[in-house]
């Protein structure tokens, strides 16, 4: 589908450095630096509780919606700071996409809710050409997360009676119709079954082709299965980060072998 034009791949992505971020009194993020690569899967690991999320949510500044946070450090996004006073938060979303846990589709259409974004952020819907421009987007979306053979002649059906897990990749169509430049994706595959899970996670893979894909999951196998670098998290601290077969394999720090392996968490 047509998107914003190729980045450079050796600058990173997100730039995160020296990160806090408080729930009120919480201190759920512990000075936390991180380079997200401009292509490719990164995973985010962890035990429960670590704050896979909270870093994840800090990239589209969705902890703003939670009273009482408060964050310190500095987080880039292709450069450009998600937290200087002047950051348009909404255009950062549109920007920084995400995917939650349970698929979440619209009580609409398949069409209306890949259109959705585009009409939300002022894509124009009067007249021939515009609704034409519209339905090529609908369908690059659908396209890019392979659900337009299977859908085409289905786009006026209501998005709540596909599949589980053909409302994820709906979701994830949802969030390619913005154009975005990072994609986030937080347990995308808690709520689907073995085989579903398999389907999107050859779609994450499919789409680190071209984006920079953030997941967050607790699954080390599938970790290891679709990302190329991983993260490893710890009571708010990031303890480890690096390629993912040298983090499995060859990690640095006792705790992170300690994870991967098993033996807590």
């Amino acid at each position: 589908m047509s998107g914003p034009a190729p980045r450079p791949t050796s600058a990173p992505a997100v730039v995160v450095r020296e990160l806090d971020l408080w729930y009120g009194a919480f201190h759920a993020l512990r000075r936390v630096s991180l380079d997200v690569p401009a292509r490719g899967v990164t995973a985010l690991i962890g035990p429960s509780g670590c704050g896979k999320s909270t870093l994840l949510r800090c990239m589209n500044r969705m902890n703003d919606l939670v009273p009482g946070v408060r964050v310190q450090g500095t987080l880039q996004v292709h450069g450009a700071d998600a937290y200087a006073p002047r950051t348009d938060v909404e255009a950062l979303r549109r920007r920084v996409g995400m995917v939650f846990q349970r698929p979440n589709p619209f009580p609409l259409s398949v069409f209306d809710n890949v259109a959705y974004g585009p009409r939300a952020h002022g894509a124009p819907t009067r007249g021939a050409r515009a609704r034409a421009a519209l339905a090529d987007r609908v369908e690059g979306a659908l396209r890019a997360v392979g659900l337009w053979e299977a859908l085409a002649d289905r786009l006026d059906e209501d998005a709540l009676r596909l599949a589980p897990e053909q409302q994820q990749r709906l979701c994830v169509a949802r969030m390619l119709a913005t154009e975005p430049e990072v994609l986030l994706f937080d347990e995308p595959c808690s709520a689907l079954d073995p085989i579903a899970t398999r389907l999107v996670e050859e779609l994450m893979l499919a789409l680190g082709e071209r984006w920079p894909v953030i997941v967050v999951t607790h699954s080390m196998q599938q970790a290891r299965r679709c990302s190329a670098h991983a993260a490893f998290m710890l009571l708010g601290e990031l303890v480890e980060a690096g390629a993912t077969a040298e983090l499995f394999e060859r990690a640095r720090d006792p705790r992170t072998a300690d994870y991967v392996a098993g033996r807590f968490g």
